[in-house]
């Protein structure tokens, strides 16, 4: 057996030789640095060949002390082959980390791109309410803000901005609120798995349940379980889910802050469409002969008064007749009115039925003519006892109409149309103020009441 080996070990050590010699072809090096940056390259093969060694040095009868020494000392230059290796590596990842840090630090200084424009419209819900707008939870309020954009379209004139939804935390859980350019102008509690019984006043039982308002017109209502959903509706409850109160509440505020959604951008898309169908009207109009933002002005003048443009056609050619007389939005607007009267009129009366006003008496209607030719066409110089005794009048005159199941109408001379519109309208405003012009001549007047009458 030892001359076997003794035979065979030198033809192995030339056959290694020689494959070493021929796996170095190509290289720049010496076979000694090739030599020891293979076998010490990697530390597992150190770890490796240490076991191994050290096993031998277990065998009984073999050099147990030399080869049990130079198993842990091939053991010792992995462990230090390998804290080189990670320091090696460490020092890649620390370059790079401290590059993120000076990319952060760099982008922490102000920009353009950190001035984020404000939502027009925006709907903010609590995390409970995160069902509602997700469609993978079957939440279906994303649908119903879709069709209430398509329906105010229709109602009022113009498409509406989209409404931005995202969550926020800061709310309570059953919280949402609408914002109107980044300012809120609505908020209410609804809870998803819950009903709202709304009492419209002639129910004929007390429900069980937690009370509460509608948030869109501040009706008593309570929240129900859906198993009570039968037995309020046959008190005559108004039930209605989660998704239709906010729903509801978000088309009640999108219809009285009409004017505000009616932007530059909105004037000139309508015009736009409107073009399609008649591009003269809206080419001979501006920027010939009005500018647009009076244009806008006159139409917000008139959503203001909660008179809807979708006559876009008598709109525009009323303002074609009347821009080469003025250029003034309140001279215009009241043309405007006039011109769409019968359309107004309908809206407050109904049908062909009468229409049933509150007017001024005569004394009191010449005293006011007096103070608002002193003043200017849009206000009126009286003494603020007199106007809250007139505010606190017509408001309850306004009241026994609504009572009667009549929209509440106070009839004035064109020249005072305009000057109480603003006076009434943050005390009174569901009242409508019309002037003897806008009313057509085919419709009959019925006076409900007179204002400043003595008794």
């Amino acid at each position: 057996i030892g001359d076997g080996l003794v035979a065979q070990i030198p033809a192995l050590l030339i056959s290694v030789a020689a494959g070493l010699v021929v796996a170095r072809v190509g290289h720049g090096q010496d076979i000694g640095t090739q030599m020891s940056s293979q076998l010490f390259a990697s530390p597992q093969a150190l770890y490796i060949t240490a076991g191994i060694i050290s096993l031998m040095g277990l065998i009984p009868g073999m050099p147990n002390l030399a080869f049990l020494i130079l198993g842990a000392a091939t053991a010792g230059l992995g462990w230090r082959l390998q804290k080189l290796a990670e320091e090696k590596q460490a020092a890649p990842e620390a370059a790079a980390a401290a590059e993120r840090a000076a990319a952060a630090t760099d982008s922490s200084e102000a920009s353009w791109d950190d001035l984020m424009p404000v939502d027009v419209v925006a709907l903010e819900v609590g995390y409970r309410l995160i069902p509602l707008v997700d469609k993978n939870q079957e939440g279906d309020l994303l649908k119903r803000i879709k069709a209430i954009r398509k329906k105010f379209a229709q109602d009022v004139g113009f498409l509406p901005p989209a409404v931005h939804i995202r969550d926020n935390l800061e709310l309570r859980p059953s919280m949402y609120r609408i914002l109107l350019k980044g300012v809120p102008v609505g908020e209410g509690e609804v809870f998803v798995n819950q009903l709202l019984a709304i009492n419209p006043g002639r129910v004929s039982m007390q429900l069980q349940g937690q009370p509460t308002t509608d948030p869109a017109f501040g009706l008593p209502a309570v929240w129900i379980d859906q198993s009570q959903r039968d037995a309020a509706q046959a008190a005559g409850y108004t039930v209605v889910d989660a998704s239709t109160v906010v729903a509801t509440h978000m088309s009640h505020l999108l219809q009285t802050s009409a004017a505000q959604l009616l932007g530059r951008n909105e004037v000139q898309q309508l015009l736009d469409h409107f073009g399609k169908s008649t591009p003269k009207v809206v080419e001979d109009l501006t920027p010939k002969l009005l500018p647009l933002a009076t244009v806008q002005r006159v139409l917000q003048n008139l959503l203001e008064e909660g008179v809807h443009i979708r006559d876009m056609r008598t709109v525009l050619e009323t303002l074609l007749d009347e821009g080469a007389r003025t250029q003034s939005a309140i001279d215009l607007t009241a043309a405007v009115r006039v011109a769409l009267g019968r359309a107004i009129v309908q809206a407050l009366s109904g049908g062909a039925g009468d229409l049933n006003v509150q007017v001024l008496d005569s004394r009191l209607e010449q005293l006011l003519t007096q103070a608002q030719a002193s003043v200017g066409p849009d206000q009126i110089g009286i003494e603020p006892m007199l106007a809250e005794t007139l505010t606190q009048q017509i408001g309850e005159a306004a009241s026994r109409q609504e009572a009667a199941g009549q929209n509440p109408v106070l009839l004035l001379p064109d020249a005072l149309r305009l000057p109480l519109a603003k006076l009434l309208k943050r005390s009174v405003p569901r009242l409508r103020v019309l002037s003897h012009s806008e009313i057509p001549e085919s419709r009959t007047i019925r006076v409900a009441s007179v204002v400043g009458a003595k008794s």
